[in-house]
């Protein structure tokens, strides 16, 4: 067929439409499908999933994960409390005997509490105890509240009198009503329960301001600044009533004033307008005993020099009160002021230690390890290590590069150094262990690049090094001096074990016969007894169910305790979280981390990672044995991410000095390239990641660590939240900054010596942000002050730059009842970004929808 030029054209024309027709059809459908997949391949945020794990949920799903023995003062018996979906129970344990047993019949306590208070009870919904034990631990003595209302009962005191002969005189008032209350003592072993009296436990406000020494003839306590003392008789007179005009106070000091002052407050926590109010009340004195309460040792510090901070409590009453209190921040000259005062009771004269008032230096004095847990005592005063008239402590420089352990004479005050410690970065300790008739000491130090203990006499010449090896030592828990034993946990001592995993050890003081007491794949918190015979071990991973035993000092298994009920958590859907060991950005370094992943996971989804951080350098945030604090790490997944804990280098101290150092003089960006490295591993592994949403959050140091994040790699972390943070850290607190990061001494041409102090802080990168940043700080946080996040916000807002700030009114440092609130401010952001949804109800349904409304 031939076609002529005019017809040949059209037929061209004609095709060429139709071609372009397709293509059009074909793109369109391509993107269409590509929309879809890419819709597809994201999660919806699931805020019922998350809701279900609110703290308040959880502690209906979850009780008890560990054994806390609260030890008698009699043999090697302890109890515990355990708590299950069945209820409580109460059990003793006398391991000597290999025995465990019922504190008492459940539904006889039930039935016998029912009969005595007319308040119905069963084995399951028992009050709560407050036992304490008596006549050798034979019997428990408790109180009960009922339901039933009586006229309140007063014991008459001079003062009283002398109020009723003037009522008599007026019109009688009605009587205050007020619940009845049980006394009640049951002997263990015995089949019923015994009424001692009615009589209402006292309110016990006397613990808050009384300080009682060991033999309890005197008690020692602030008022105006400075000390006071009463004796046994007149403080039993407060015990019952603290407003008793007939009780003699004797006033020992005279020239305490705020700031500079024996006890009482310090200003911080308190509006202005309190310190005054609250100045002329009793309040309390913190010292420590010598053992035969003939000296009392008190450390005070001056700060009157130090300078003013602020905060406004707008929402505290009707008027906005100031908080003024003294705060110490990098680089500043001036430092607190330490005195060791030596009060002498029978005398009562006093004496100073001889301490060095030119150099700056904190002073802590060492005190005996306190008793292990034991209900009902009334009091335990703080003593001091030494039985013999001396006192221990030590001195650390500002710069916290130069460590000595002094002895000082309790009755002159003279003193003299015993071990000196010196490093280039930072330097850590431990009590000080005393024995062998205090002829011996154990020295905790880092000076081989790990933790370990050194044997030393009372003079300070060391004998030998008790711990050796690329492991870190954490504490000493005892010493049996017959078999010259130390009992200690350390980590990283069985190398296929995760290093941050807790065990007992026991080694002989020679460096000899190490042993392993509790072994096995899991991070273990131990309680031993006084006698050093037994311990309680309880062990778990986050991916395992919490269990506890008892063991001998041998490390034999005397019997299994306990294993935490997580039924009810485990018909919720809930799944443990995964660890994992990735390298670090040197590519030599091991980091290890968590993982937690919705339950619901779509795998075949693309999840956004977010970072859960808190850079220490005193702690990591990476859990290692199970717990129900999931609020920040599984219940976020739950909204629809992979979130993740890890460690870094310059984290946690558990490890080498090397490791934990490695952040020193780099205090912001230390952490950042692991985080970035270790997430991009992650990825590779896992195809559910979806790298190009990669978020991070934290509160405090995780505040100031994820804005550093989103501004150092503004291209790798696209969206922040950050709470709390000290993001300029040049305004908060001297101690850790000046600690982790470094300030240096320099002495002037007049030989004073002045601290130099530089850091990098995040404001200084604003004009990075290419993300979506969140900051959120509770107004009246007096520990990060909330100024650090405002210029966090001042420096955005001068870069012209787009980000969410909400203020927390009247919160302090942890949010406290608005946690919550933050909480889903955190799932909200995320979820905008990362997952394309909005919350845009006025309302958040998920903290309204349980709540009852009552009107």
């Amino acid at each position: 067929m031939k076609l002529n030029s005019l017809k040949f054209l059209d037929y061209i024309n004609f095709r060429n439409k139709k071609i372009i027709f397709i293509l059009i059809l074909s793109i369109s459908f391509s993107a269409t499908k590509a929309q879809e997949t890419g819709k597809d391949l994201t999660p919806t945020p699931n805020y019922r999933a998350a809701a279900k794990f609110s703290p308040k949920n959880l502690g209906k799903l979850v009780h008890s994960t560990s054994v806390r023995p609260n030890w008698l003062k009699s043999g090697n018996r302890f109890w515990y409390q355990y708590k299950t979906t069945e209820g409580s129970k109460y059990y003793i344990v006398d391991p000597d005997n290999k025995t465990k047993k019922e504190l008492f019949d459940n539904d006889k306590m039930a039935q016998w509490l029912t009969e005595m208070t007319k308040d119905p009870y069963d084995g399951q919904h028992l009050p709560r105890f407050n036992f304490k034990f008596v006549k050798n631990d034979t019997a428990i003595q408790f109180y009960v509240t009922s339901t039933e209302k009586v006229e309140e009962e007063k014991e008459e005191t001079e003062t009283d009198k002398e109020a009723d002969t003037t009522a008599s005189k007026k019109k009688k008032k009605k009587p205050k009503m007020v619940n009845k209350v049980y006394h009640f003592e049951y002997r263990l072993g015995s089949n019923s329960l015994t009424l001692l009296d009615n009589k209402k436990k006292g309110k016990e406000d006397w613990k808050k301001w009384a300080n009682i020494s060991p033999d309890s003839t005197i008690v020692l306590f602030s008022k105006n600044y400075n000390m006071y003392w009463m004796d046994k008789s007149n403080f039993l007179k407060a015990v019952k009533n603290e407003k008793d005009t007939t009780i003699v106070e004797n006033q020992w000091t005279k020239d305490g004033e705020l700031y500079y002052s024996y006890g009482g407050g310090t200003g911080r926590g308190q509006t202005n307008e309190s310190i005054k109010k609250d100045k002329d009340k009793r309040q309390r004195i913190f010292g420590i005993w010598s053992k035969d309460s003939k000296k009392f040792v008190f450390q005070r510090s001056d700060s009157r020099h130090i300078n003013d901070l602020w905060v406004i409590n707008s929402t505290a009453s009707k008027r906005p009160t100031l908080e003024t209190y003294k705060y110490h921040m990098p680089g500043e000259d001036e430092y607190y002021k330490t005195e060791l005062h030596v009060f002498d009771i029978p005398s009562k004269n006093s004496i100073q230690v001889q301490l060095d008032s030119t150099v700056q230096q904190s002073v802590q004095v060492y005190r005996k390890p306190r008793k292990k847990a034991r209900y009902g005592d009334d009091f335990s005063p703080s003593l001091l290590l030494s039985d013999k008239g001396k006192i221990y402590y030590n001195t650390i420089s500002r710069d916290r590069k130069r460590l000595d352990i002094c002895v000082a004479d309790i009755n002159t005050g003279e003193t003299k150094v015993l071990i000196e410690e010196r490093f280039n970065t930072y330097i850590e300790s431990r009590p000080l262990v005393l024995f062998n008739n205090e002829t011996e000491m154990l020295h905790w130090a880092e000076r081989s690049g790990w933790a370990h203990y050194y044997l030393y006499d009372s003079d300070g010449n060391l004998k030998n090094q008790v711990t050796k090896g690329s492991f870190h030592v954490e504490n000493a828990i005892g010493v049996d001096e017959k078999t010259r034993t130390l009992y200690f946990s350390a980590h990283g001592i069985p190398k296929d074990q995760d290093p941050y995993f807790e065990h007992m050890y026991k080694i002989n003081l020679n460096g000899s016969s190490l042993k392993y007491l509790n072994p096995g794949d899991f991070n273990t918190r131990t309680d031993m007894s006084d006698s050093n015979s037994y311990f309680v071990s309880n062990y778990s991973r986050v991916n395992t169910v919490p269990k506890s035993e008892l063991r001998n000092s041998a490390g034999k298994v005397i019997m299994k305790l306990e294993e935490a009920d997580l039924s009810s958590l485990m018909a919720t859907g809930y799944k443990f979280p995964e660890p994992f060991k990735m390298k670090a950005d040197d590519g030599i370094t091991d980091i290890y981390g968590v993982m937690y992943r919705p339950f619901d996971m779509d795998s075949t989804k693309k999840y956004p990672l977010l970072q859960y951080v808190y850079p220490g350098p005193q702690t990591e945030a990476v859990n290692k044995s199970f717990s129900v604090r999931m609020d920040r790490l599984d219940r976020m997944a739950q909204v629809g991410f992979i979130v993740v804990t890890m460690g870094n280098r310059g984290g946690h101290p558990d490890r080498s000095k090397w490791y934990h150092n490695y952040g020193y003089g780099n205090l912001r960006d230390y952490g950042l390239a692991d985080k970035r490295h270790v997430a991009e591993q992650l990825a590779d592994k896992h195809s559910f990641i979806d790298i190009e949403k990669v978020g991070i959050y934290g509160h405090s140091g995780g505040g100031f660590m994820s804005t550093a994040a989103i501004l150092v790699y503004p291209d790798f972390f696209k969206a922040a939240v950050s709470s709390a943070g000290n993001h300029d850290n040049s305004i908060y607190n001297s101690w850790w900054s000046e600690t982790h990061h470094g300030v240096m001494e320099e002495k002037d041409d007049d030989g004073n010596i002045k601290y130099k102090y530089m850091i990098d802080n995040n404001q200084s990168l604003a004009k990075n942000l290419k993300g979506k940043l969140m900051l959120i700080h509770g107004d009246v946080d007096n520990n990060v002050h909330p100024g650090g996040t405002i210029r966090m916000a001042n420096a955005l807002i001068k870069a012209n730059k787009r980000f969410e700030f909400m203020i927390m009114p009247g919160q302090r440092h942890g949010f406290g009842s608005m946690t919550e609130y933050s909480f889903w401010l955190r799932a909200d952001h995320f979820s905008k970004h990362f997952l394309g949804v909005e919350a845009t109800s006025v309302d958040i349904t998920e903290m309204n929808r349980d709540k009852p409304k009552s009107k």
